[in-house]
């Protein structure tokens, strides 16, 4: 028996587990699986799951060319619990684990098409370099009143004064204050689950919150980053409430991103590569913040995964719609934070908060690893306000993906099969939103042109 699965059998008894959830992250974030009764959960082998699931829209359909990247006789894949991701649900009515899994071929290989195996793809780099990479994101969300029809637009749900936010309320305690139950029993089920979840705080939209991580490791930060949004709705529909990761949920309302505070440190020492021993930014700082410049633009899908999500990335709304950087300027869409030297860190502005966190900490991970490969610079740092100038990223799902393989470097980090995938389910999706007619269309279109 291995350590891990020793691990995991004294961690489901010490519990008392009754069943089993086995999850793992689609391409779109969703967690897939199956449950299995604890005491079959070590007898009976490692489960499976056909391979198919990996590449299911956000709908749940298939592209038409989905059996050009798995097998046609949808074969099984087999899934590898990893015993760093074991946590009680505690949402549960009975004593329920839940266990993210690897998804590995038939012949024992990390599957491509798995996110988990993408982004470990990617720490494999820096780990050849002796470089491990930190990172901590910031998630914010909306809470709204429940949503039966789809048809209907989203509303700020009631507070404890019985009154829904109709102002800006940036940082407002007392508005906080308005969801306490929620709040409090989200950060129970947040510590329940060893979620290294920090400051709450609340945003500018209507019953819009952001919390901040603790920064660490990449793979367990995206691990909790999967777990706290499902943690999230669950404790929003416990108060008959929605919570809501969408890029853009409504239209008077500010979107949701997934800001990605990022630094490198030497795998041996724990020193912080972007400084030097004089406190002074090193080259190595300028090349990773011009690889995200380079490299952004053919990776924004990764960032922008949704159709909805370039409704955020609009002009004048504060998320950015170029690849500008700047000291403390938020601005431009990398931003490099006042702090002590062992704190510098490049945050990237652009990931929503729909996000796969896997595949947006690989892209941006991706990105800089590249630009320091490549020895490249960066443009000067931007001093005025940058989401007034021109627009430089696409502003579609469809012209995202387009440009996902135009780099031979970019396929050889990602997969050519891997990012052949993700462009077919996301064009897919995108064909799909598009034989939807909005009211706006019939508003202004019906009856004058």
């Amino acid at each position: 028996m291995s350590t891990d699965t020793q691990a995991i059998k004294d961690w489901l008894k010490k519990h008392q587990i009754s069943e089993v959830e086995c999850l793992v992250p689609d391409m779109t974030g969703n967690a897939r699986g199956k449950f299995i009764p604890a005491d079959h959960f070590l007898s009976r082998g490692d489960p499976r799951l056909p391979e198919s699931v990996l590449i299911q829209s956000v709908t749940g359909e298939y592209a038409d060319d989905h059996w050009d990247f798995v097998e046609p006789t949808d074969a099984d894949m087999m899934l590898v619990p990893d015993a760093s991701t074991m946590r009680l649900v505690p949402w549960a009515r009975e004593p329920t684990a839940q266990i993210i899994h690897d998804c590995h071929t038939m012949d024992g290989k990390p599957h491509p098409l798995s996110t988990r195996s993408v982004l470990r793809n990617v720490l494999d780099l820096y780990a050849a370099e002796g470089l491990t990479p930190v990172v901590a994101p910031e998630v914010e969300f909306y809470l709204v009143a429940r949503n039966i029809d789809p048809d209907n637009e989203l509303e700020p749900p009631e507070g404890r004064s019985g009154r829904k936010e109709t102002s800006r309320q940036s940082y407002s305690i007392d508005a906080v204050s308005e969801f306490e139950d929620f709040v409090e029993d989200m950060y129970d089920f947040a510590e329940l689950q060893e979620l290294q979840v920090d400051a709450l705080i609340h945003e500018n939209g209507a019953a819009q919150m952001e919390i901040n991580f603790d920064h660490g490791d990449a793979m367990s930060l995206a691990d909790q980053v999967f777990t706290f949004k499902r943690t999230v709705r669950e404790t929003a529909h416990k108060h008959g409430i929605y919570a809501t990761f969408m890029a853009k949920p409504m239209q008077s309302e500010a979107g949701s991103a997934m800001h990605i505070h990022q630094s490198l440190v030497r795998s041996d020492s724990g020193e912080n590569i972007f400084v030097d021993s004089k406190g002074e930014h090193t080259p190595e700082l300028m090349a990773y913040i011009a690889g995200l410049q380079r490299y952004t633009p053919e990776l924004i899908s990764l960032y922008a995964p949704n159709v909805n999500s370039y409704r955020r990335l609009a002009p004048e709304i504060a998320a950015p719609i170029n690849l500008n950087w700047g000291y403390d300027n938020r601005t431009t869409a990398f931003r490099v934070p006042h702090s002590d030297a062992a704190a510098t860190r490049v945050e990237n502005r652009f990931p929503g908060a729909d996000v796969n966190p896997y595949l947006a900490f690989a892209a941006t991970l991706a990105s800089g690893y590249l630009g320091m490969k490549q020895k490249l610079k960066p443009s000067e740092p931007h001093l005025g306000t940058a989401n007034m100038e021109v627009v430089e990223v696409a502003r579609t799902l469809e012209e995202a993906v387009r440009h996902l393989q135009d780099s031979p470097e970019v396929k050889d980090v990602f997969g050519e099969l891997f990012l052949r995938a993700y462009t077919s389910v996301k064009l897919d999706e995108f064909e799909e939103f598009n034989r939807v007619i909005s009211s706006w269309e019939r508003e202004h279109l019906l009856l004058q042109v």
